[in-house]
């Protein structure tokens, strides 16, 4: 399982990579390992504020469908087309051209709160 140690993480499985004022982000590898094949992914929260531990979206794969939770605090900028025709992209590269969104970050200090790459790995038992 891949862990880049140059993002935070959250219990529920998503990363986010910091660039300026704007988070990007996805699910981790492990939750698209869990997940299995993702068919769709269903982000409809474009310039909408969301709170951190919020639902911003859901990914369904063959077997279940599951919530998407905002790491962050912030108005979400932008959804990854992609996505759209090709879904499978999050099995095949998460942490890449699989991401999901970008979020103004809009309390920078929650990102303390967020899990190392290390802290993630214990977690998932990585």
């Amino acid at each position: 399982m891949t862990l880049p140690t140059t993002l935070h993480y959250t219990k529920d499985h998503e990363w986010i990579r910091v660039e300026g004022d704007v988070a990007i982000v996805g699910i981790t590898d492990h939750a698209q390992r869990e997940l299995g094949d993702i068919v769709y992914v269903d982000i409809d929260t474009v310039d909408k504020d969301v709170a951190q531990h919020d639902v911003f979206g859901t990914v369904e794969a063959v077997k279940t469908v599951s919530d998407l939770f905002s790491p962050i605090t912030g108005t979400v900028l932008e959804v990854n087309s992609k996505l759209a025709d090709a879904p499978e992209t999050v099995n095949s590269d998460p942490y890449g051209d699989g991401w999901m969104v970008k979020i103004a970050i809009a309390n920078p200090a929650e990102l303390e709160g967020l899990l190392s790459a290390e802290a993630y790995g214990e977690l998932v038992g990585a």
